[in-house]
């Protein structure tokens, strides 16, 4: 059975859940929705079986999610599913917005939806886990990730989990998200550590920097994935003093080069 996983990712940990059900599937082709960005018109999926996987933002989606599932048209496929990666926050919220989304858009809702926790890294927020909390974390998603694959190489059909809280915290969260994610690269900044390399360009999944006189400079689309900060070599990002000792983190399963092909380039 022919399988296509799209999926977003800010420093790893969605590549590296997506990348893990693609070798249980088999026939699998994982498709970064970055790299759809900048098309316009239906996604209409060659395939049979069609996965969805992302990290949870403000309990909701990430916007060029939302925007996808706006475009994405499942009609054809037996079998859709999503699994959304969260630092603890869950997945009912997100997964009910992204099945709403794609019902009222293409009348196809999901036929499962899963939530795998992973070390949270919102680094404007809060440092990441480290050291032997870090290692039960990733050890914990990578079991819940092998028991996922097993339901999805299956087909198995699963009601989206439901919350009360989750429903709360999405309805006072996620408007401030929407209405400030574009715009919150404003307390960006760059320290003179930073050397050119344009790393922060090449990860970034909205295509939000540009080096101006070596110098990278925000354009105000931003998804808030914090991939500039963590990814950079020297440091050189920060959003004020509160992230300036604050660890970065990358998934250990994927490299800088697995985020800078998400455009569809060559790492």
């Amino acid at each position: 059975m022919k399988t296509v996983i799209y999926y977003f990712t800010g420093t790893g940990n969605s590549l590296a859940a997506a990348k893990k059900i693609a070798a249980v599937l088999g026939d699998c082709e994982l498709v970064p929705i970055a790299s759809l960005k900048d098309t316009t018109g239906d996604i209409v999926p060659a395939a049979d079986r069609i996965g969805i996987v992302a990290p949870v933002y403000f309990c909701g989606l990430p916007l060029l999610v939302a925007s996808f599932a706006e475009r994405l048209d499942p009609a054809a496929a037996k079998y859709l599913f999503c699994i959304m990666t969260h630092g603890g926050g869950g997945e009912s919220a997100p997964l009910r917005q992204l099945d709403s989304i794609l019902r009222k858009c293409h009348g196809r809702g999901l036929d499962a939806g899963f939530g795998v926790a992973m070390p949270g890294n919102y680094i404007l927020m809060y440092e990441s886990p480290s050291g032997m909390k870090r290692q039960e974390i990733l050890q914990k998603a990578d079991d819940e990730v092998a028991r996922i694959a097993g339901a999805v190489s299956q087909c198995e059909k699963r009601t989206l989990p439901s919350s009360l809280i989750g429903r709360v915290l999405h309805a006072l969260a996620y408007p401030w998200f929407v209405s400030h994610a574009h715009t919150s690269d404003k307390k960006f900044t760059v320290t003179d550590k930073c050397t050119a390399c344009g790393t922060c360009v090449a990860i970034c999944p909205a295509k939000n920097i540009e080096l101006i006189n070596g110098k990278p400079v925000w354009k105000h689309r931003c998804e808030l994935c914090c991939g500039c900060i963590h990814t950079c070599p020297v440091q050189a990002i920060q959003a004020g003093k509160k992230t300036e000792n604050r660890a970065r983190y990358l998934n250990p399963e994927i490299k800088v080069a697995d985020l800078k092909a998400r455009h569809g380039e060559s790492p």
